[in-house]
């Protein structure tokens, strides 16, 4: 038997190449460690979207102030995916998300004893810096300890758990807000960062023995030139951020903030029911990362198909619900919106399987970072826009949530560019590695 080996592209169904991580029960061990501190840092990070309205209360701000806090949040976190990409190229998965940790435990444990504004937005700032270096090390995790077919299954699965970690938010850290109170709350909350820091530790390896990456030798300011300008060069990476920026960015906003807000002071809900709803789009979520996981392990051609159609279908219901003829829509509408809305988060994850097949290992990171710029972009620039517009227009939300529509039209526009050339230079990778494919005994 025989099997074809390239530059990390391997054909569903393909024996492993020579020299491909041979995953097993130890990688998903390891793995699973690092995905721990990716599901306690979307905990942290989506906490705000369940306190939104205590936020206002606490630090006595309106719309735009409190669209500053996860803001900014996003600012930092989109604006490290380059070095992060960088850092994890270079320095491995370990130290960063060891240093992410630390980082966005912190920022948690200052939310908590804020006395003030500007020191609870510095500890979000802190939070978006630690939360910014998990998922690109996670993802780099899995192509040092699974085969490349196992690519979009494993990044799926990485973003199923976080969303499990909006799960939490949702669900749990509401409660305790309620119950116990903010500071209590946001402490206790803290000390998840401590036990998966310990796990870390103890547990976490950045490759299987036998596996070690090739040495990159540092050259300063001209090897992280180098490392962006070529991973940019290739429109699968460029494509890979514009499908993130697009799809990603509705339901981000949605859970972050303006969800609860919109239906509570908008739609007459309750806040259990609107906490119900919020937890329907995760779990929506969750169901739909696994289909298309699986949809684009076996069919590839599927990638376009079905980030387009996630955002048609977000931006057909997003447009019945403002647009509906009454005060409030109805509950059936609400829930179809949302059960749309959970296939946002599954839909931007496709961004990468573009820009992994567009770049070698060594690029991986940063070529991640660059695509998960995106989506954090757009949220970051909707959240502003909204806060804005409910401001000016005296809490209008079919006006302010019009916006996710200006963003999508751009979006769009970018993959239709893009998608023809990234389609070729794929094509010309694989037949480039078909040329070069080496027999190997199995």
């Amino acid at each position: 038997m025989s099997s074809d080996t390239s530059a990390g592209k391997t054909l569903p169904g393909d024996p492993l190449p020579k020299g491909a991580p041979p995953g097993g029960r130890r990688a998903i061990a390891v793995w699973s460690v690092g995905v721990s501190v990716y599901f306690v840092a979307v905990i942290f990070r989506t906490s705000l979207g369940v306190a939104g309205l205590d936020a206002a209360d606490r630090f006595h701000v309106n719309a735009s102030a409190l669209s500053t806090f996860s803001i900014l949040q996003l600012l930092v976190y989109a604006g490290m995916q380059i070095p992060v990409g960088l850092l994890v190229d270079r320095l491995g998965t370990k130290k960063v998300l060891g240093i992410g940790v630390v980082l966005f435990t912190v920022g948690q444990l200052g939310f908590a004893f804020s006395p003030s504004y500007g020191m609870a937005l510095a500890s979000r700032a802190l939070l978006g810096c630690g939360d910014a270096m998990t998922f690109i090390s996670v993802l780099r995790l899995g192509t040092r300890w699974f085969p490349a077919r196992r690519g979009p299954m494993v990044a799926q699965l990485a973003g199923l758990v976080g969303m499990a970690g909006n799960l939490v938010s949702t669900l749990v850290l509401a409660r305790l807000l309620h119950g116990i109170g903010w500071t209590a709350a946001f402490a206790g909350s803290a000390l998840a960062g401590v036990v998966v820091f310990v796990l870390l530790l103890l547990f976490l390896k950045d490759h299987p023995e036998g596996h070690e990456p090739e040495p990159l030798p540092h050259q300063g300011a001209a090897y992280v030139r180098r490392q962006i300008a070529t991973s940019w060069r290739e429109p699968g990476t460029r494509l890979g951020l514009w499908v993130h920026f697009t799809t990603q960015f509705p339901a981000m906003v949605f859970l972050l903030l303006w969800g609860m807000p919109f239906l509570v002071d908008a739609q007459g809900l309750s806040r259990a029911t609107a906490g119900g709803l919020l937890t329907l789009v995760v779990l929506s979520n969750m169901t739909v990362g696994l289909v298309y996981g699986q949809i684009i392990a076996r069919h590839h051609a599927a990638r376009l198909p079905l980030a387009l159609g996630t955002v048609g279908a977000t931006a057909l219901l997003w447009a019945a619900t403002l647009a509906y003829p009454a005060d409030h829509a109805p509950m059936w509408l609400l829930v179809v919106l949302c059960t749309v809305l959970g296939a946002c988060g599954p839909a931007s994850m496709i961004g990468f399987d573009f820009a992994r097949p567009a770049n070698p290992p060594e690029r991986q990171g940063t070529a991640s970072g660059i695509t998960n710029m995106g989506g954090f972009v757009a949220s970051m620039t909707t959240l502003f826009a909204v806060g804005v517009l409910l401001d000016a227009t005296g809490d209008d939300y079919t006006v302010a949530f019009s916006s996710v529509f200006v963003l999508q039209a751009v979006g769009v526009s970018q993959i239709l560019r893009l998608r023809k050339r990234a389609a070729r230079r794929e094509r010309e990778r694989l037949v480039a590695s078909r040329v070069e494919t080496v027999h190997v005994p199995v």
